[in-house]
């Protein structure tokens, strides 16, 4: 009964300092995700990793992370939702701290893919968010929350280099299990309990994921929609550090890590995204979101030298690729937060795992795209992703 009257209470008005908290804690859980992205060099041969294996340093965490969308964030839907966040932070805590003692490259492996695996903590969290808030205001609730977990996604990489490049490698992670042990705590407090009224078994809420996958259409459109331009975005941010540190450029490190500072400007998409949707400007928003995806990459496609116009124009297409990537996925979980509450978490993981899928496949692309036929070839392949998304989206009933 007490829960009860909490939830009744925060639903009428969510305190500004609440969706602050659960967006600077998305923000904090999710950079943990692209820590070592930039290190992977100074990390591998660190520990003693091969070349040829320095790759799997990323992919066991992208890995952890999609095994802890499809198997943790869906009990979200059975298991109350406070506990279940709390003890997947301190799990990212725990390997944390692993990380940032190994010496050897099994133990940071094994650590690696825990880190991903606890991360998704942040997925049960924005389903959280959207129970408090009420129907008219969900929208604009979800895009501020979502506006913090992508601001950590954008800062992770230059706040991971620049701590590297002052405190060494192992100093990243070491800071960041102290954040997420305070977080948890702080979480504890302040949280309202959330007890699902589902009694389901676990066993059979994982079964009814492909039945949920295969009888929602909106789920499986949004999931394709975003996977296609989070596909662009893992491309273009695996890439252009390559090319800004090449012989054309000849950027720092440091001066890469400013530069991707810049497009932490496109998180302001977020939650006018979200006002957007709760205005049910969703189908306009959609189009405008994909067409600022293609004009990123259409840019630096249309303009490359190496002098300061270049840059500028990388810079742009950095801020307008993070901006439509960014209201995108607002305007995707919108649509999915507007089906039924029961089933929210778990719909939730299927269209993480599956658009996260889609950034994997970006990833792995764009290494092979830049080493293969340089930057035009990259970006004409970025360009291909958010318009077969428009094509697609385009056969969607109004």
């Amino acid at each position: 009964m007490t829960d009860l009257k909490n939830k009744q209470a925060i639903e009428k008005n969510i305190p500004t300092w609440l969706t602050i908290l659960l967006a600077a804690a998305c923000g904090i859980i999710v950079a943990n995700l692209y820590y070592a992205q930039p290190l992977i060099g100074l990390i591998s041969s660190s520990i003693g990793l091969s070349e040829s294996s320095a790759g799997f340093i990323v992919t066991l965490t992208q890995i952890g992370y999609v095994v802890g969308l499809l198997f943790i964030v869906p009990l979200g839907d059975i298991v109350e939702n406070r506990r279940l966040i709390v003890v997947s932070l301190l799990l990212t805590a725990i390997a944390l701290a692993v990380a940032a003692l190994a010496k050897q490259p099994l133990l940071f492996l094994g650590a690696s893919l825990f880190i991903g695996l606890g991360s998704v903590a942040t997925q049960v969290l924005v389903p959280f968010a959207s129970y408090l808030a009420t129907e008219t205001t969900r929208g604009r609730v979800v895009g501020n929350i979502m506006s913090g977990l992508l601001l950590g996604i954008m800062l992770s990489r230059p706040l991971s280099s620049l701590v590297a490049d002052l405190f060494g490698w192992h100093a990243i992670f070491a800071l960041s299990a102290a954040a997420v042990v305070i977080l948890a705590i702080v979480l504890s407090k302040v949280l309202p309990a959330r007890r699902p009224a589902t009694t389901t078994h676990y066993a059979v809420l994982l079964g009814s994921m492909w039945h949920l996958l295969r009888t929602t259409p909106i789920l499986r459109r949004r999931a394709a929609y975003h996977a296609c331009v989070f596909a662009t975005f893992s491309l273009f941010w695996t890439t252009v550090p390559l090319l800004l540190s090449g012989p054309v450029f000849h950027f720092s490190q440091k001066a890469i890590a400013l530069f991707a500072l810049a497009g932490v400007a496109g998180a302001v998409a977020a939650p006018i995204a979200g006002r957007l949707a709760d205005r049910g400007w969703t189908r306009l928003g959609t189009w405008i979101a994909l067409a600022t995806v293609v004009i990123s990459v259409l840019l630096p496609l249309m303009i490359q030298t190496g002098s300061p116009i270049g840059i500028a124009v990388l810079v742009i297409s950095a801020i307008l690729l993070d901006a439509g990537v960014s209201a995108n996925l607002v305007f995707g979980q919108r649509a999915i937060f507007s089906l039924g509450p029961e089933i929210r978490s778990r719909l939730n993981g299927l269209f993480m795992a599956l658009f996260f899928f889609g950034g994997a496949i970006g990833s792995a692309i764009g290494g092979w795209a830049y080493a293969s036929g340089g930057w035009s070839t990259v970006l004409w392949i970025g360009i291909a992703f958010p318009v077969a998304a428009m094509l697609y989206f385009a056969t969607e009933k109004k």
